[in-house]
């Protein structure tokens, strides 16, 4: 497993904000699709040896349009959006990119997610991208169960869920079923706290979750053999995400050393 980290928690210039990932400590980064566009950001992210794990697909969706939207001509556009994503990643060594669901949890919406992602997961294999879906509380698929269903009703080999711990939490999840429920359908791993209600994404350990948790969890993940990223996603309204994230990291790797 390596261990990465989600930048837009450091709301900089990104040119400031890859100078204080690197002093921070880490190699491999999460990015957005508008991220590493240029040439500049490119070449300091090249000369760290920033290795980019994975690409969020659903944020800089285009206003208006959603993967499960009814209307063809939208959800086309979203599609391409996405498309666009797993090219930027090829383009920048990535393996991974994820998608959130969207907020309509009716059958005739989900019919349409399933076909846009069929699609999306089909595009990326031919590129050796990983697709993932993240569960989310609120959105059509809120648990990481009824997520993994869905994955299995799609029935796409391209297609593994992002685990997101804080999620986890507001579900009310056990962290070790859901792992070994997914198995090999685990495609990324997001690390995250909370106070089991708010999508806070708190540093490790300010929230319920508690370090026997994190044990367990890496257990779990050495059961079925995960060996991609986990990675730090905390939120840029922290007091000092800079500070968040170095405790952070300190946490996973004492407990990834273990």
């Amino acid at each position: 497993m390596k261990l990465s980290c989600c930048v837009w928690a450091l709301t900089l210039p990104e040119i400031d904000m890859l100078n204080e990932i690197k002093f921070i400590g880490f190699d491999s980064i999460d990015i957005q699709p508008h991220m590493l566009q240029s040439a500049d950001s490119r070449s300091l992210a090249k000369s760290y040896g920033f290795q980019v794990s994975c690409v969020g697909a659903s944020f800089g969706m285009p206003d208006g349009v959603n993967l499960d939207d009814l209307d063809e001509s939208n959800r086309h556009r979203a599609i391409d959006h996405a498309y666009k994503t797993i090219a930027h990643a090829v383009d920048l060594g990535a393996d991974t990119v994820y998608v959130v669901p969207g907020m309509d949890s009716s059958q005739a919406s989900l019919t349409q997610f399933a076909s846009s992602m069929s699609s999306i997961a089909e595009r990326a294999s031919e590129h050796h991208i990983k697709i993932c879906i993240e569960h989310f509380p609120g959105r059509a698929l809120p648990t990481a169960s009824a997520t993994l269903e869905f994955i299995a009703e799609v029935n796409h080999p391209n297609l593994y869920l992002l685990y997101d711990s804080g999620h986890i939490q507001m579900a009310g999840e056990d962290p070790s079923d859901i792992i070994l429920k997914a198995g090999s359908r685990l495609g990324y791993v997001h690390f995250d706290d909370n106070d089991g209600i708010n999508d806070v994404h708190w540093s490790l350990l300010d929230g319920i979750m508690t370090r026997d948790d994190l044990n367990k969890t890496f257990h779990a993940l050495h059961q079925i053999g995960y060996d991609g990223a986990v990675s730090l996603e905390l939120s840029p309204k922290l007091p000092s995400p800079k500070q968040s994230l170095i405790a952070s990291r300190d946490i996973l790797l004492s407990v990834m050393e273990a």
